[in-house]
């Protein structure tokens, strides 16, 4: 696997799972989650910031319940 700059989230304190997020050198980003270190999804920059706003804006909140 290549090595990364995997930041992870700050919101995930010092629990067990925690989203992980690093930038590429050909403008992708690259997504991870702790339980699953070897599965990465790679995304643009701005479908990122479409899920982001997404998120903020509560468009996934009930899948959440």
């Amino acid at each position: 696997m290549t090595a990364y700059n995997w930041q992870k989230s700050s919101f995930s304190g010092d629990t067990a799972n925690c989203l992980y997020l690093a930038a590429v050198p050909d403008g992708a980003v690259k997504l991870r989650e702790s339980d699953e270190p070897d599965t990465v999804l790679t995304t643009t920059p701005g479908r990122l910031r479409a899920l982001l706003l997404g998120v903020k804006a509560g468009e996934f909140d009930h899948l959440a319940q």
